[in-house]
């Protein structure tokens, strides 16, 4: 069997293994969760580079990073907005005693941040052009200005559209990686 088929395998098993015995168990104990939820949610298209390039080259580790950085202001916006819901049900979330939204919203800022630089890894790795820093710094930039909203506002109606913001961003992101895949 050639050594991809046993990597995506691995991988797969992993992201089920992480996803029901680590993340799922996790919600209820540590706030942690969601850093741990983000790597089975990143590994997905880290699997589906090894099965259709048959090697795990950087390029696919910095998908997984941009996805893995992507999901953190994704769901603490989302956590915020349901803090009631999440506590309701006992899971400890970011937003759990953050009525004001600082800590949430101060959180998403920071990974934004990250998200940035991390994101710019595929055209030092030259997977991409040059064109790719382009739409890539444009959408960081609109992705930050919408995180540094909420943390201004801290309202409701900020989270939300930090959320939108999340899942206007990665679609245009992923369609510049494959626009400029050199």
């Amino acid at each position: 069997m050639p050594a991809f088929r046993r990597w995506c395998r691995f991988l797969a098993a992993a992201t089920i293994v992480i996803y029901i015995f680590a993340y799922t168990p996790l919600k209820r104990v540590t706030t942690f969760n969601t850093l741990v939820g983000a790597i089975p949610g990143a590994l997905p298209p880290v699997v589906g580079w090894a099965a259709a390039s048959g090697r795990l080259e950087p390029g696919a580790w910095s998908l997984f990073a941009v996805l893995f950085f992507w999901q953190l202001p994704h769901f603490f916006a989302i956590a915020w907005m349901y803090r009631e819901d999440y506590a309701r049900a006992g899971f400890e979330m970011i937003s759990k005693n953050d009525d004001n939204g600082n800590r949430s919203a101060s959180q998403s800022v920071l990974f934004c941040f990250l998200l940035l630089f991390i994101s710019g890894i595929p055209a030092f790795l030259q997977v991409v052009s040059s064109t790719y820093l382009v739409a890539e710094l444009v959408l960081n930039g609109l992705f930050i200005f919408a995180a540094m909203q909420f943390l201004r506002t801290q309202r409701p109606a900020d989270a939300r559209r930090l959320f939108l913001a999340s899942i206007i961003y990665l679609p245009l992101l992923l369609a510049a990686l494959v626009l400029t895949k050199i």
